[in-house]
C-alpha cells in the first residue's frame, strides 16, 4: 500500500500526528462533538482536505459498524499518509480515551466512587454543544445546496428524532433518491487541488486485508487463551465484544442496552446499574462513546482474573476488549475506501452519496439535539405515542447552571470567534468553579 499522492500535497506525516494526537485529547461529547472538532481543524483550519472530501468520507464511514468519528480519522489519515497515517490517526484517537477509562474503571472497581469525575468534566458538556451547532452550521451551509438537499435533511432528521427510523434505512431511502434524481444534483469536477487516493482497488489486496486483520483480530485472544486457558474470563468476553464490533450500526446506544443486559443476567460480568455508571465516564471522557465496552472488559478482568492479580486482570480484560472491538474498524476502511474513492467519478453514484451527506446532516442535527437535551435536563424521557417515538426531556429539570455554561460557550464561539481549545479551557474551568461553589 502506498503513500504517494498525485495531486494536493499532503502534510507532512510529523506534523498530522500532531494533530491527531490534538484531536485525540479533546474528543469529548460523543460522535456529533468528534465530527465538528475533526471538521474545524483538518478543514476549516489546516485545509488538509475539503469540505466535498470530508462530507464524502462521513457518508462511508455513517454506514459502517462502529464507531464513525473514529473512522472518519482513519479514512482522512489513510487519505493523506496511506496505511501508515490510517493507522496513527485511528489508533490516536482511541488510546487516550482507552487510558482515561482504565484508570477510572480501575479507581471504579477498587473505591466504587467516581463522584469527582462529573465535577470535572461538566463544563465541557457545555463548550462541545456550542461548538457542534457551529460545525453544524458550516456543514449545512455547504451541504445543502439545492431545494432537494434540504428536503432530504429535515426528512431525516424527523425520521431518526421522531420516528426512531433505522439508520440504514434512511440511508438507503437518500441514496436512492440521490440516484433517481441525478441530475438535480451538482456536477462533479472542478474546483481545488484534491488528494488522490493512496491506492487502486483490487481483489487480491482486498484478500489479503482480509487475512491480515483477521489474524491480528484474534491473535491476541488465543494468546491469552493459550497463556491463561480457554475457559477463562478473557475469551468469552473477546468473543462477545467481537460479536458487538459489527453489529454497531447506528451508534454505540444501538447496543447498549443488549450489552448491559447480558453482562448483568448472563455472564455476571456487571452488577445493576454499573452500565449506567460506565456511560458516564464514556460520555464524559475524550474518545468515542463505545469506550463503553472497555469499562464492561476492565470490570470483567478484575472480577474473575484468575492466575492473574485483579488489576492485571482488570488490564488486560480492557485491552482485550478495545482491541477486538476496534481493529475491524481498521479493515473497513482499508478494505472500503479505496472503492469510495473511485466512486467519486462517477455522477450518478456520486449524486447518490451527495444525498446520503444531506441526510447525514439530518442526523448530525439529531445528534446535536440528543446531546443539547441530555446536558440541559437532569431527567428525559421518551415520548412513545402511535409511530412516534423520541427523547422528551422534563422541563423542570432543566439545570440552570448548564444553561448559564452553554450562554457562555455561545458567547465565546459565536460573538468572541474563540477557537475549540479556548472554548474547552474556559469552560471547563468556569464548571469547576460553579460546581464548587454551588
Amino acid at each position: 500500500m502506498s503513500d504517494a499522492t498525485n495531486g494536493k500535497a499532503a502534510p507532512a506525516l510529523a506534523d498530522a500526528l500532531r494533530v491527531w494526537v490534538k484531536i485525540g485529547l479533546l474528543s469529548f461529547g460523543g460522535p456529533a462533538g468528534q465530527i465538528a472538532l475533526m471538521h474545524g481543524i483538518v478543514v476549516d483550519e489546516k485545509k488538509w482536505i475539503s469540505e466535498p472530501r470530508f462530507l464524502h468520507a462521513l457518508n462511508f464511514c455513517m454506514l459502517l459498524p462502529g464507531p464513525e468519528a473514529m473512522q472518519l480519522a482513519t479514512y482522512i489519515g489513510w487519505l493523506m499518509h496511506g496505511w501508515r497515517g490510517g493507522i496513527a490517526a485511528g489508533a490516536l484517537f482511541i488510546i487516550p480515551g482507552f487510558f482515561v477509562i482504565l484508570a477510572l474503571a480501575l479507581a471504579y472497581a477498587l473505591f466504587q466512587d467516581t463522584a469527582f469525575i462529573p465535577v470535572l468534566f461538566f463544563g465541557l458538556k457545555a463548550a462541545v454543544l456550542a461548538i457542534v451547532v457551529q460545525a453544524l452550521m458550516k456543514i449545512a451551509s455547504r451541504a445543502l445546496k439545492i431545494p432537494l438537499s434540504w428536503l432530504l435533511a429535515g426528512a431525516a432528521f424527523i425520521a431518526i428524532y421522531v420516528f426512531a427510523v433505522p439508520f440504514p434505512l434512511i440511508v438507503l431511502a437518500a441514496a436512492l433518491t440521490g440516484f433517481l434524481f441525478a441530475d438535480l444534483f451538482p456536477k462533479k469536477g472542478g474546483g481545488e487541488a484534491e488528494l488522490d487516493s493512496p491506492v487502486q482497488p483490487t481483489i487480491a489486496r482486498s484478500l489479503r486485508l482480509i487475512v491480515l486483520f483477521g489474524a491480528l483480530w484474534v491473535a491476541p485472544v488465543l494468546l491469552a487463551g493459550l497463556a491463561l486457558g480457554f475457559d477463562s474470563v478473557f475469551v468469552p468476553l473477546s468473543a462477545f465484544m467481537s460479536k458487538m464490533a459489527v453489529v454497531t450500526f447506528g451508534g454505540a446506544y444501538a447496543v447498549l442496552a443488549y450489552v448491559a443486559q447480558q453482562a448483568v443476567e448472563t455472564y455476571h460480568w456487571l452488577n445493576p446499574g454499573e452500565m449506567l455508571d460506565g456511560l458516564a465516564l464514556a460520555e464524559t471522557t475524550p474518545g468515542p462513546l463505545v469506550l463503553v465496552l472497555t469499562f464492561v472488559g476492565s470490570l470483567a478482568g478484575f472480577r474473575d482474573a484468575g492466575v492473574l492479580s485483579p488489576v492485571g486482570g482488570a488490564v488486560l480484560g480492557a485491552f482485550l476488549t478495545t482491541w477486538v472491538t476496534f481493529m475491524p474498524c481498521f479493515l473497513w476502511i482499508f478494505l472500503g475506501a479505496p472503492y469510495m474513492e473511485r466512486l467519486r467519478a462517477n455522477q450518478r453514484l456520486s449524486a447518490a452519496l451527495s444525498a446520503i451527506t444531506a441526510a447525514v446532516v439530518g442526523v448530525v442535527l439529531n445528534l446535536a439535539v440528543w446531546f443539547a437535551v441530555h446536558a440541559l435536563f437532569a431527567r428525559v424521557g421518551t415520548l412513545d405515542a402511535g409511530p412516534v417515538r423520541m427523547s422528551w426531556p422534563e422541563i423542570p429539570s432543566l439545570d440552570p447552571v448548564m444553561l448559564a455554561l452553554s450562554a457562555l460557550a455561545f458567547v465565546l464561539v459565536f460573538a468572541l470567534k474563540r477557537g475549540m481549545a479556548v472554548t474547552l479551557a474556559v469552560c471547563g474551568m468556569a464548571g469547576v468553579l460553579l460546581q464548587v461553589l454551588l
